[in-house]
């Protein structure tokens, strides 16, 4: 944790939020308003853009500060609102999913009137960095996977747009 304090000024401390995700299940992380509708609404969007999809919602609220959730998979709910609660900050939100990858809900994610953000969306290892104020909580952004070290190569082009072709995803 970093304490930032400048002479007379209110504390901002800084937070690693370390993602749950022993399953490595896709992840998407945003910020939305209107909790007490947008947690079911979202949801059901996500239902409608993929058929056969599981999974869930974590929606936390400012007033009654509480984590929402909603789903259609016991594990998926409980992965998805323990890690919503450990970020803390109001209105983020945290979708867990099975049988689909964010390429397939991204456009009606932030399409949705409630969606304010979307900060990350992964099945990499993820760092949330939350700030934290008198106020309450915030997301700051996400560490999404290792640091690039190399450029690709040929053959690693290659096998990246096989792999695209595999999935349905062709590239040329």
């Amino acid at each position: 944790m970093v304490n930032s304090e400048a002479k007379g000024a209110v504390p901002v401390i800084i937070e690693r939020v370390k993602v749950q995700n022993p399953e490595e299940k896709q992840v998407i992380i945003g910020q939305g308003n209107f909790t007490i509708f947008a947690c079911d609404d979202i949801f059901k969007s996500l239902l409608t853009a993929t058929p056969g999809i599981k999974c869930a919602i974590a929606m936390n609220e400012a007033v009654p500060r509480l984590t929402r959730v909603t789903g259609n998979d016991e594990r998926l709910k409980e992965l998805a609102s323990e890690n919503c609660l450990r970020i803390g900050a109001s209105h983020s939100f945290f979708i867990i999913m099975d049988n689909a990858f964010p390429i397939n809900v991204l456009g009606v994610l932030k399409s949705h009137p409630a969606v304010v953000n979307i900060y990350v969306a992964s099945a990499n290892p993820l760092d949330v960095i939350v700030a934290e104020t008198e106020l309450g909580r915030a997301v700051i952004g996400a560490v999404d996977g290792t640091s690039a070290t190399r450029i690709e190569s040929k053959e690693e082009k290659q096998e990246r747009r096989e792999l695209c072709d595999t999935l349905g995803y062709s590239v040329e």
